[in-house]
């Protein structure tokens, strides 16, 4: 599912990793969820030889997801210049 974010990365693009979380719990305790969602997909790219520099976490506006629960619980990639 990461190949294209990889192989853009590899080619000199920045990846904006996002992590979001669903309605329910705590707004601290899903916050700090959603952060640690990002942070392991950041050392699964770094893990695949993705560039430290390459990578950028980013907190959304909105952190709370759309959709069901489990689609709201993921983390955003988007790859930017």
């Amino acid at each position: 599912a990461l190949s294209d974010a990889i192989a853009a990365a590899k080619a000199g693009r920045k990846l904006v990793l996002s992590g979001f979380h669903d309605a329910t719990g705590s707004a601290a305790v899903n916050a700090e969820l959603a952060k640690k969602r990002a942070l392991v997909l950041r050392d699964a790219l770094l893990a695949a030889g993705v560039a430290e520099a390459s990578i950028e976490l980013r907190k959304p506006e909105e952190t709370t997801g759309t959709g069901n629960d489990a689609e709201a619980r993921r983390v955003e990639v988007v790859i930017s210049d």
